[in-house]
């Protein structure tokens, strides 16, 4: 799976930047790659499970994410297209 044109939505509204998710949008953007969009968005609705990273057009939700779980959502879902379970928003993505 390519990274054709993904957007990267990293929350930095009230909650999720008390949470540490300016750190997180600092993280990605140290390690810029083509054809990823990395962006400081607006709430997102999720903000008792912030910091929220949302990667589009995948429609995947991270929650609680902090700067060192940034290198896996980059190697293994951006590059590799495998989502990071252990960070999946369980409201999108419940555990079956």
């Amino acid at each position: 799976m390519g990274n054709d044109g993904r957007q990267v939505l990293v929350c930095q509204y009230v909650n999720c930047l008390r949470n540490g998710s300016a750190k997180v949008l600092e993280a990605f953007l140290e390690k810029p790659l083509a054809d990823v969009t990395i962006v400081a968005s607006e709430c997102q609705g999720q903000c008792n499970m912030g910091p929220t990273v949302r990667v589009l057009p995948d429609e995947i939700w991270y929650c609680r994410v902090k700067p060192e779980d940034v290198p896996p959502i980059i190697a293994q879902h951006l590059n590799q297209g495998k989502p990071v379970d252990r960070l999946l928003h369980p409201r999108f993505h419940p555990k079956f």
